[in-house]
Order: structure tokens, then sequence, then C-alpha cells
């Protein structure tokens, strides 16, 4: 592991220099502004995602397992992402503790390949159950399954633990700040660039092999299926969630890994030479936004790809949408009664106030 005192100066210090403009409105204003929208947008989405998880499905299939993973892997990132916010909003002052940093940067990057992983594995799940119906539960079943939602689990951990070595908090020199480090930033890219090129591979490479593998061998499945055996609207609809998984998970992800390897080349071919790595840093922090948006995109993709979940889900809104009716309906007879029960009785020259009950009496 690189020693602490190998670490180049980061762009982060000196926000002010030439050229340094974009990376500064990216760090200050547009990364803050961006973390803060998805966790209003998506920690709402992903708790609720949990609280049907919890309280209304009785019946967990493996795809449900899977989603649950996935949900709670972007639910533990989210919780994570104020002290990201607080430490943007500060202008990038550290001030937390060299522990909590270390532990931000290994959350943000364990966050990143569980979500790669839950994803590949429910793309696995539908390639077994339109493939290999009748073989499915013997190959994965949901003893297998949690085993492999715990695999996933330990193998990101230890994927990620490395982050926390190459990570420091590193006082910016003449300045009055600290800042917490991205291990790409690392001076000793003989240890960053390996690491990185090697979480590509494992991470990123082999995951969308296998989505690429499963979803044409499903499509082709489904179009060689009998009519009798696949409804239009169904079938339809599942290679529209298998293209929209391939789509969004190369979208995402296959920037972010061929940027960030990029400003690890760029750092390591000219090592001292600053103004050749802005551009590929810029692109980075650029990245570091689009892909927190996937915490956003994951609850629809549960909504999608689980049929006990939508329904679940449905049910839940119609429910409250239901009790929110009769109170409603409940508090309009007693309005009404109320207005009806006082009313004016005007004669010439008097103005009174006359109860219903005695009006009807008369």
């Amino acid at each position: 592991m690189a020693p602490q005192n190998r670490w180049l100066k980061t762009p982060f210090c000196d926000l002010k220099g030439p050229g340094q403009e974009g990376l500064a409105v990216i760090q200050l204003y547009l990364m803050p502004v961006i973390f803060i929208c998805v966790l209003i947008l998506g920690l709402p989405l992903n708790l609720l995602s949990l609280w049907i998880f919890s309280h209304r499905l009785k019946r967990w299939t493996r795809s449900t397992v899977l989603i649950f993973n996935l949900t709670l892997a972007d639910a533990s990132w989210l919780l994570a992402l104020p002290f990201l916010i607080y430490f943007h909003l500060d202008r990038l002052d550290w001030t937390l503790g060299p522990d909590l940093c270390k532990a931000v940067r290994l959350l943000y990057h364990n966050y990143f390949y569980l979500s790669i992983f839950f994803v590949s594995s429910i793309s696995l799940d539908r390639y077994l159950a339109i493939v290999h119906p009748l073989r499915s539960v013997a190959l994965l079943g949901r003893r297998q399954t949690v085993l492999l939602c715990g695999a996933v689990w330990l193998v990101t951990l230890a994927l990620s633990v490395p982050v926390a070595g190459m990570t420091i908090v590193q006082p910016c020199p003449g300045i009055n700040r600290s800042v917490c480090t991205l291990y790409m930033l690392l001076d000793v890219t003989s240890v960053s660039l390996p690491y990185s090129v090697f979480c590509s591979i494992t991470g990123f490479v082999f995951p969308l092999v296998s989505i690429c593998y499963c979803c044409v061998r499903s499509v082709n499945e489904l179009r060689h299926l009998p009519c009798l055996h696949r409804p239009h609207h169904k079938w339809r609809r599942l290679v529209r969630v298998m293209s929209a998984v391939l789509i969004i998970f190369s979208l995402l992800y296959l920037p972010y890994h061929l940027i960030r390897n990029a400003t690890i080349v760029m750092r390591a071919v000219y090592p001292d030479t600053p103004a050749a790595w802005r551009t590929a840093d810029l692109l980075f922090s650029l990245e570091m936004c689009v892909c927190s948006l996937n915490t956003c995109i994951n609850p629809l993709f549960s909504c999608f790809a689980g049929q006990q979940f939508r329904q679940e889900l449905h049910d839940t809104f119609q429910t409250l949408w239901h009790r929110r009716a009769d109170v409603k309906s409940a508090a309009a007879p007693s309005l009404k009664s109320e207005r009806g029960a006082v009313t004016r009785s005007r004669s010439p020259g008097v103005s009174a106030v006359v109860p219903l009950e005695i009006l009807s009496a008369r």
C-alpha cells in the first residue's frame, strides 16, 4: 500500500487556480445539488420499497430476495450520502475525521459494485426462469439465492477494503482546509492503476458480459416460444425490461470505468503536468454525479422486474387513496350537518338564528 506521504497535490485544494473553474463549479455547486436531489427522491422510494418487502410481501421468491438486497444496498448508501453533501457544501473541507472519511469512500465504492452484482443476479434469475424454467428451481432456489446474496455482500466488501487503505484526509498546503481524498488521485499510480483495472474487469466487464448473454438468450427463447405460451403483452414487457437493464447498465457504468482508469493513466503518463489531468478530473466528477442517480432508478426497476412487488405497491397506494376518500366522505356529512343545523330566519326588521329542529317542529 502506498505510504501516506506520497500524495500528489490534489486539484481539490486549488479550486481557484487557472483552469480549475469547471471543476470548482461541479464540486462546489453541481455535485451537492444532485446529491441533495438524489437523497430527497431516492431515500423515500427505497424506504417505501423496504417497508413493502418487510410488511406486505408474504411469499418471497428468489426474485424478491434479489430485489430486496438491491434496495437494501441503495438505502445503505443513501444514509451515508449526507456526509458527502456536507463535505461539498463546506467547500471541500473535511472536518469529520479520517475514519469517517475512509468509511464514506469505502461505502461509495462498495455500493457501486453491490448494485452491479445484484442487477447481474436479477438478469441471471430472469434467464433461468425463461430459458431453463424446469431446472431453475434446482439451479437457483431460494436457499441458493440467499447464499448468493451473502456471497455478493462479502465479495464486494473484500473488493472495496483497499479503498479505505488508499484514502486519507489530506491537509491543503497554505490553506486552512483538509480534503477527503479519492484513491484515483494517488501519486503512486503503480498501486491505484492495477487496483482500478482489476475492479473494472471483475466488477464491470464480467457482469456486463453475463447480462448481455442472459439478455440475448432470454429474448431469443421468448421469440421461439409458441404463441400460446407467451402472451404478446407479457413478452413485449419482458423484452423491454431486459433491454432497459442492459442500456441503463451500459450508460451508467461503462463511461464511469473508462474515465476512472483514464484519470489514473493521465497521472501515470504526465506525473508532473497537472494541466494534463484537468479534463479527466472534470469528466470523472461529472460521472460521479451521473452514477449517483442509480439509487433513484433501481426502485423503478424493482417495480417493473417484480410482479408481486408491483402488485403490492399498487395495493398500498390504492388502500391509502381509499382511506383518504373515506375520511373525506366521513367529514363531509358532519360538515354539512353543522352547516344545516343553523339556519337564518328573517322577519321584517328582525334577524335571528334559529336551530333547524325548531323550524321543523313548526
